[in-house]
């Protein structure tokens, strides 16, 4: 590790603890606030690049979400991945979490094959990257990592899963990070394409520092409703927003997302919003527009 490791990481504290907190205060030890606020999110941002923070923040945006892959580099050293925080550190936006979470093929949450040990090593090092950058969460997607092998019962799947959350959870709390778990739709995966699902999981694996994301497009294309969201909310830390269709920008094909927006409204909802989805850098700023509109509308 280089002797410029310890400045760096220090300005990007200074830098960016101040916005990644506030954006970031819901729900990570079940806090509630008392009444709802005027301003249903606390910030908004977006899944992109660190090399297009500039644009991004021109049109908007309050934070990124990176990539675990190509941004924490838990499969190299970390010279390698001091690289990234020197580009951090003049970064206009901070870095509130990553996706992309667990892409190497040979690692598996469940099945036959499944390899938590390995898993778990993978998370060591992503936490401890991400708490480095002072991002607050990782979004545990990853499709193919968690995909139910032709066969295997599922109560057997769950259970496997249920055990790996406990141990992430473990490993969370060490780094001060949170994991949360989106539900996808069944296209991308054939495990956890419910958010009631992902709930009970969850809710099961008992660790505050193993949460939902709730996915407003996945949620939609695989027909979960506003009280689907409802019922979960106990337990869901974030959002991510694009449209049902094609997955493009708010405002583009003119979704209505406000019967979601009140439920978190009427939950006391008191985190950010990430829009991850399609289309072109002149319509990101109308996208934001649209989903503050629409927040004000309940």
């Amino acid at each position: 590790m280089s002797h410029h490791a310890i400045p760096r990481r220090q300005f990007i504290r200074n830098t960016c603890g101040i916005a990644l907190t506030a954006a970031f205060t819901p729900r990570v030890f079940g806090e509630k606030t008392s009444a709802p606020t005027e301003k249903l999110f606390t910030a908004m941002g977006i899944s992109g690049s660190l090399d297009q923070a500039a644009v991004l923040k021109e049109a908007g945006a309050e934070f990124l979400i990176e990539s675990v892959g190509d941004f924490l580099v838990p499969d190299q050293p970390d010279d390698i991945f001091e690289k990234n925080l020197a580009k951090l550190a003049t970064s206009p936006l901070p870095i509130l979490a990553c996706n992309g979470f667990i892409r190497p093929a040979n690692l598996h949450c469940i099945g036959p094959d499944a390899n938590h040990g390995a898993i778990l090593e993978w998370s060591d090092t992503t936490f401890r990257r991400l708490k480095q950058i002072g991002g607050k969460f990782i979004v545990f997607g990853s499709s193919g990592a968690r995909k139910l092998p032709v066969g295997w019962p599922l109560e057997k799947a769950d259970e496997q899963f249920v055990n790996l959350l406990k141990a992430m959870g473990t490993l969370a709390e060490k780094h001060a990070v949170m994991v949360v778990v989106e539900q996808l739709r069944s296209e991308e995966c054939n495990f956890l394409n419910h958010i009631e699902r992902a709930a009970a999981l969850i809710r099961s694996a008992g660790h505050p520092r193993i949460r939902v994301l709730a996915d407003l497009y996945h949620m939609r294309r695989m027909g979960d409703t506003p009280a689907d969201l409802k019922a979960a909310m106990d337990v869901v830390a974030h959002v991510e927003i694009a449209e049902k269709e094609t997955r493009s920008y708010p405002g583009i094909s003119g979704d209505d997302f406000r019967p979601f927006f009140q439920v978190l409204r009427e939950s006391r909802y008191s985190g950010a919003i990430s829009i991850e989805g399609k289309g072109e850098p002149h319509q990101v700023a109308p996208a934001f527009a649209e989903i503050s509109k629409q927040a004000a509308e309940v």
